[in-house]
């Protein structure tokens, strides 16, 4: 069995290699690397001290810090979701607030409490990574559906029409990603089980649970964002 080794510092300065790459080619055809060369800044500092965070919160075993760090990682990727979008961003935060809340708190609740049986139900071992996998993918379906929204509607485009695009384009990442699982990709959670010892067969299953969660938290959040949408244009328009 190969054992997971600690990164020392110079091997993990050498993983920013690829990054640095894309950060020059967008700064030569100056498509906005200040943006990405942050982004990519934020990246390194947010995972240091999630680093840190975590293992307070794992020591901690408490209900309350757990739902705590949830809530805060919810309103982050609420507010990420809508930077797309060039108008209306705070006016819009309500609506991806709700739909990315509700559409995590019942998927987790599904994942957590009655197919993975989470005892205790808080444990953070296991809420605190699916819940960051169920909120980032709520986060993109809704930061997708949100751009592609706005699009179309400045392109005179009906809302009806608009939603129905919007939603087939927030759902283009988790679809393919359904499509190459196992023929392109080994996804990290199967690929962390597999070196850690457990058998694939396991490990396919905790995949296509994970899978499943994704696909239902893409297409949930980002239809309960868009018919929220419409409903706020319907409306302002009235």
């Amino acid at each position: 069995m190969t054992e997971i080794a600690n990164i020392e510092v110079l091997p993990l300065a050498m993983a920013f290699i690829p990054a640095l790459l894309v950060l020059v080619v967008l700064y030569r055809w100056r498509c906005a690397a200040g943006t990405s060369a942050y982004a990519l800044l934020r990246m390194l500092l947010q995972l240091l001290l999630v680093g840190y965070v975590l293992t307070y919160v794992f020591a901690s075993d408490s209900a309350v810090v757990v739902s705590g760090v949830l809530l805060v990682m919810l309103l982050a990727a609420s507010w990420i979701a809508l930077r797309t979008i060039s108008h209306q961003r705070k006016a819009l935060l309500g609506p991806a607030l709700l739909s990315i809340g509700i559409t995590s708190l019942m998927i987790l609740t599904l994942i957590t409490q009655f197919v993975l049986q989470a005892s205790p139900w808080y444990d953070p071992q296991l809420l605190l990574p699916l819940g960051g996998m169920v909120l980032s993918a709520s986060m993109n379906a809704v930061s997708l559906a949100a751009e592609r929204m706005e699009s179309e509607l400045l392109a005179g485009v009906g809302l009806r029409v608009a939603r129905n695009r919007a939603l087939l384009a927030a759902l283009i990442p988790v679809t393919n990603s359904l499509f190459a699982v196992g023929l392109v990709t080994l996804p990290g959670l199967m690929t962390g089980q597999i070196l850690s010892g457990v058998s694939p067969l396991i490990a396919a299953r905790y995949q296509i649970v994970v899978m499943c969660m994704l696909f239902g938290a893409s297409g949930l959040a980002a239809a309960a964002f868009l018919q929220m949408y419409i409903r706020r244009v319907s409306h302002n328009s009235v």
